[in-house]
């Protein structure tokens, strides 16, 4: 039976997928997983609402996380944001 990848081989897959984020992309997940709207998080960094839509999406498909909840666990265990 073959196990799983190791700890240390799915932090060091999550480290090499948030270094491929832009800045932009960073900011934005931070946003997101402080649980700010769309809607603030397009004001904030001066961008329009949908545009923000598409960066999460496109953040949790280079992150490989299939939902928000995903998404805010990664954060925690990447120190970008605390529980």
């Amino acid at each position: 039976m073959a196990a799983g990848p190791s700890v240390i081989e799915e932090k060091k897959r999550e480290a090499e997928a948030l270094d491929s984020l832009s800045a932009r992309e960073r900011e934005v997940l931070v946003l997101v997983v402080e649980g700010r709207t769309s809607k603030e998080i397009a004001r904030i960094v001066g961008v329009k609402p949908t545009s923000i839509d598409t960066y999460r999406s496109r953040i949790m498909a280079k992150l490989d996380v299939p939902d928000l909840c995903a998404l805010v666990r990664f954060a925690i265990r990447q120190g970008l944001v605390t529980a």
